[in-house]
C-alpha cells in the first residue's frame, strides 16, 4: 500500500496559539470572518470568495464543536466535527489561513490577527458584528456581505431529513 503525504492544503490550519505568527506573514489588507460552516454550500462557497475580492488575504475561524453546540442550532450539530470542518475549510483557493476559538465569540482571534477588513453575512449588521469596534478603532474596515443565494446549512438539513 502506498503511503501518501497529508494534503498541501492542510498546512493552511493554524493552531489559536499560532495565529499571530501565521497571520503576520500573510499579504495585507487581511480580510477576516468566523462561522460554523458546518456543511458547506453554494452560499457559503460565494460568500467566502466575495470576502477574499475584499483583501491580500482570507482568514477563516471556526466555531469549535462546543461553541456551536451552544448556538443552539440543535442537539445534532455541528454534522461535521471541527477537524473536518477545518480540513474542507482550508482546502478551498479563497481561504488563506484558518483557525478555530471555543469561546462564545471571535474577539480573541479578531485580536491575534488585527485585520483590516472584517466581515460577516448579510444577515449581520454592521453595528451588531462582534470586533467591528475594535477593527473601525485601528481603522479598519467592517462589511455585512448581503447574500446571493439564499442558501443555509439549517434549510439543507431539513430538506435531507424530508428525503
Amino acid at each position: 500500500m502506498t503511503a501518501y503525504p497529508a494534503p498541501a492544503f492542510e498546512a493552511k490550519i493554524c493552531p489559536p496559539e499560532r495565529l499571530a505568527e501565521a497571520v503576520a506573514r500573510l499579504p495585507r489588507p487581511l480580510v477576516f470572518t468566523n462561522g460554523c460552516f458546518d456543511i458547506l454550500h453554494r452560499g457559503h462557497a460565494t460568500y467566502l470568495a466575495q470576502a477574499r475580492a475584499l483583501g491580500a488575504a482570507l482568514v477563516v475561524a471556526l466555531n469549535s464543536d462546543a461553541s456551536v453546540k451552544r448556538l443552539g442550532k440543535g442537539d445534532d450539530r455541528p454534522v461535521n466535527a471541527l477537524e473536518d470542518r477545518l480540513a474542507v475549510m482550508a482546502s478551498l483557493g479563497c481561504v488563506d489561513l484558518v483557525t478555530w476559538f471555543d469561546e462564545d465569540t471571535p474577539l480573541a482571534r479578531i485580536l491575534d490577527c488585527r485585520p483590516d477588513v472584517l466581515v460577516k453575512g448579510g444577515d449581520w449588521p454592521v453595528a451588531r458584528i462582534v470586533g467591528a469596534p475594535e477593527v473601525l478603532g485601528w481603522g479598519g474596515r467592517v462589511h455585512s456581505i448581503p447574500f446571493i443565494h439564499e442558501k443555509s446549512t439549517t434549510a439543507l438539513l431539513e430538506k435531507i431529513r424530508r428525503l
